[in-house]
């Protein structure tokens, strides 16, 4: 468990100074990865993996998986933690729908996980376009497992379901962080439209997942309190991950996480009742997200 000792001296070897070993990852290399960079060039499409700058980038592209990001790469919105561009999004690209069911097809993934920037300027935040996507890959992979990774749409319940209708398998919102921290990490977000979208969609017989981040000057107390939250919203799946700073510009490193902080968390989630928890250093919302669906359609 992280003690406020443990925490206190992770913080002072922590950021912006050398990274512990549980978080040192080798460097992109390798044909599947330069065959996936190819394949999502050719058919103009953009990843979280790379604007977000994860860390798994190299081995999830060496297994052929990404995750492919819709609307665009510029988002409304300005989180601190966030690495992706914000700004003026450009017009919609209506053809790019097609274009992520063919690198689905092209990948041949049995599950697939979509993401998007926030485009709060949009009517729908963007909703129809998303609806259109899943159909698409629908379509063309009626094999494939189809894993959302959604904004809030500004509580637009009208928006959430035209992507309800469309009936992804997963679908996963994050809620990125405790309460106290939202104005600091997350300022145009609300944990409260977060909840309320993740039960929507619970109540409305799909399979919900949530995510957040730790390493941002949250207590252990508050990592449980965020999990009794998400719990009462009858999330299905939890994924918890260190904050890594991408850039200077954005929120630092307040502590590392150990390892065994992480488990604790997990545990403590598997107790309350989730189908399952994915906690580690370097877990993201769509790392190893098919085996995360997998291992909770078990339970």
């Amino acid at each position: 468990m992280g003690s406020a000792r443990e925490i206190l001296r992770n913080k002072t070897e922590g950021s912006g100074r050398r990274k512990p070993e549980w978080l040192r990852v080798p460097l992109p290399v390798g044909t599947s990865y330069r065959r996936m960079k190819e394949l999502l060039k050719k058919n103009s499409l953009n990843t979280v993996c790379e604007s977000a700058a994860c860390p798994n980038r190299g081995e999830c592209w060496s297994r052929s998986t990404a995750t492919i990001m819709i609307l665009g790469d510029v988002c409304t919105r300005s989180c601190g933690f966030c690495n992706v561009k914000t700004g003026r999004p450009g017009e919609i690209d209506r053809q790019e729908p097609e274009r992520v069911a063919e690198a689905v097809a092209t990948m041949g993934l049995a599950h697939a996980v979509i993401t998007s920037v926030n485009r709060d300027e949009l009517p729908d935040g963007g909703a129809s376009v998303w609806a259109q996507t899943i159909r698409a890959v629908r379509r063309r992979c009626p094999q494939t497992r189809i894993e959302v990774l959604i904004p809030d749409f500004c509580g637009n319940w009208e928006a959430l379901g035209l992507v309800i209708e469309a009936e992804p398998d997963v679908l996963n919102h994050n809620v990125e962080t405790v309460p106290r921290l939202y104005r600091r990490v997350r300022p145009q977000g609300k944990l409260s439209r977060s909840l309320e979208l993740l039960e929507r969609a619970k109540l409305a017989g799909l399979t919900t997942k949530s995510g957040f981040m730790v390493g941002l000057g949250e207590s252990d107390q508050e990592v449980f309190a965020l999990l009794d939250s998400l719990q009462a919203a009858q999330v299905d799946m939890v994924t918890i991950g260190q904050y890594l700073q991408p850039t200077g510009l954005h929120l630092p490193v307040e502590c590392w996480v150990t390892p065994e902080t992480f488990a604790h968390y997990r545990g403590y989630g598997l107790r309350l009742g989730f189908k399952n928890v994915f906690s580690g250093p370097l877990v993201r919302s769509s790392y190893h997200a098919e085996e995360q669906a997998a291992f909770a359609s078990r339970r």
